[in-house]
């Protein structure tokens, strides 16, 4: 299976940090803020943002299996860890079976309060974080819930 990475117009330019977290704030809605020591862009987990991150490979069959349940949201590489992240709304409090099968999978649920770096225009340059897939807007990230029963099925049915 092939990806093809989405490229906004901020994607595209050579804008600063300031101008493409500017841009996610105005054109996505996500809360994001600048980190000036280390020139990342965050985006804190909690309120309307969830967090999940798995291995690339486990990753791919994940989002085809929201696209064909039409709930693919916004996911984040990072090429150097072969690593996706998908954004989704809220996150709840797994029980402890659920939790450790996630786990054994190779993935993991982001806590409240914990920041996901997204792709800055320096990022990108040096290939270290890029967009997937980019958001469209605040509201159409996938239920956390729908994103943690996909990565449990599709992780089944790839034995």
């Amino acid at each position: 299976m092939t990806t093809s990475t989405t490229r906004t117009s901020a994607a595209c330019s050579d804008s600063t940090s300031e101008d493409r977290c500017n841009f996610y704030r105005s054109e996505y809605g996500l809360p994001a803020t600048v980190d000036r020591s280390k020139r990342r862009i965050l985006l804190p987990v909690g309120g309307l943002i969830g967090a999940i991150t798995m291995p690339l490979e486990l990753g791919r069959r994940v989002q085809a299996g929201l696209k064909i349940r039409m709930l693919a949201g916004p996911v984040i590489e990072r090429a150097q860890t072969q690593r996706w992240t998908f954004i989704t709304g809220p996150g709840h409090t797994l029980d402890d079976a659920v939790h450790a099968e996630v786990l054994r999978l190779g993935a993991s649920v982001a806590p409240e309060g914990d920041n996901i770096v997204l792709p800055s225009p320096d990022d990108e340059r040096l290939g270290l974080w890029c967009w997937e897939c980019a958001p469209k807007a605040l509201k159409d990230f996938p239920p956390q819930s729908a994103v943690i029963a996909t990565t449990r099925a599709m992780a089944s049915a790839g034995r």
